[in-house]
């Protein structure tokens, strides 16, 4: 990484933490009981956070999107069943749902959070549907207190993709608290992420988290090895990663409130951009989680090239709404539009939000969005 490039993936993520990266997994490999996955370290890890996010239960899996599944599968949901999932935003919003052999229903987005309009969802419950599946996304949580209570009141799952959004709360609440369960993810990038694959699964119904416990083992309890009361899953959470996300939980408060003192930054000198044509989200607020900072430009490709030019990468992660994606096409009524998640797709734009990243280059980031405004005599 030279001093002029600012990466958008940083290779040197876990750069602090690489003498406890070792000795996790040496200490893992040479253990007494050779326990390589659910161990004692995976459970600590759970104790952990269930503890910090006050639910009766957290189970650990091996990926957010795992993480969904185990708790589809653990709702029952399956063929004939419908679930309403956001037309824009990661593949396992849809994928999941369809790998239990239920169909998506994709509702049309808020325009400014990104997130599921509950208006738009509420309008394709039918008898049919046994889920509402809404997902945070980027560094804004979804309305959560509407789909609460519009899940009660249709008296549906409530299913909290909140795989972004650890740190998150809104009203009070962490994210991943809203739903009958929630999923984090802990891929590399996320704000609690590691060097390798793993989620967690947090719920207050201590019925389901045994269930997803058991699915997410081969369908065993725990207690009789071979015994399989279900069919399940290979859903299982590393001891070397546990070790590892014990050793970086305690910096974890530290490194959310650096993520969301540059995005507040970044908002305040975004703000006069409108006009121009790029749209920030806003600075601070309730429900704000800052897993990725993402901007809507008119002239995204544009911006994506001005940014190169000077040394910024910068990431568009969905650049199709899911129905237009080849493998969820089918399960889309034929003809439908989601205006919002289609514009959504065609302006998205990210750029670097990391903890480590320095004040300066936080700053040079920040100057060349705002240079780009200025192109051709252009005002911000």
């Amino acid at each position: 990484m030279t001093a002029e490039t600012v990466p958008f993936f940083p290779p040197d993520l876990f750069e602090a933490d690489r003498e406890a990266l070792l000795e996790a997994v040496y200490t893992a490999g040479t253990a007494a009981d050779q326990k390589f996955i659910l161990g004692e370290r995976t459970a600590r890890l759970e104790r952990e956070l269930r503890a910090r996010l006050g639910a009766a239960d957290a189970v650990a899996c091996s990926s957010g999107t795992s993480g969904l599944t185990l708790i589809l599968a653990a709702l029952d949901i399956g063929p004939g069943d419908e679930v309403v999932v956001p037309a824009f935003g990661c593949a396992p919003l849809a994928s999941t749902v369809i790998s239990r052999g239920a169909r998506p229903v994709f509702a049309d987005i808020d325009p400014a959070a990104l997130t599921m309009d509950p208006a738009a969802a509420e309008e394709l419950i039918t008898p049919r549907t046994r889920a509402l599946m809404p997902a945070h996304v980027f560094s804004v949580m979804a309305d959560m207190p509407r789909f609460r209570t519009l899940a009660d009141e249709h008296r549906l799952h409530l299913v909290e993709d909140s795989a972004v959004a650890q740190g998150g709360v809104l009203r009070g609440r962490p994210a991943g608290r809203w739903g009958d369960a929630g999923v984090f993810s802990f891929v590399q990038v996320k704000t609690f992420g590691m060097p390798g694959e793993g989620g967690m699964v947090v719920t207050d119904d201590t019925a389901l988290a045994e269930r997803v416990r058991m699915l997410r083992n081969h369908g065993q309890d725990g207690r009789n090895r071979f015994v399989h009361h279900t069919v399940g899953y290979n859903s299982r959470f590393d001891e070397a990663m546990a070790a590892f996300q014990l050793h970086r939980l305690d910096g974890l408060e530290d490194r959310l409130r650096r993520r969301a003192a540059i995005a507040d930054y970044y908002s305040e000198r975004f703000a006069p951009l409108s006009e121009a044509g790029i749209t920030a989200p806003p600075a601070g607020g309730d429900g704000r989680c800052h897993y990725v900072y993402t901007l809507l430009a008119e002239e995204r490709d544009e911006l994506a090239a001005h940014l190169a030019a000077h040394g910024v990468h910068s990431h568009v992660y969905y650049p199709r709404a899911l129905p237009a994606q080849p493998a969820f096409a089918g399960h889309a009524p034929p003809g439908a539009r989601w205006p919002n998640a289609e514009d959504a797709a065609r302006r998205n734009i990210s750029i670097p939000l990391y903890a480590h990243l320095s004040d300066a280059r936080v700053e040079h980031i920040a100057d060349t969005v705002c240079s780009f405004t200025d192109r051709e005599g252009r005002t911000r």
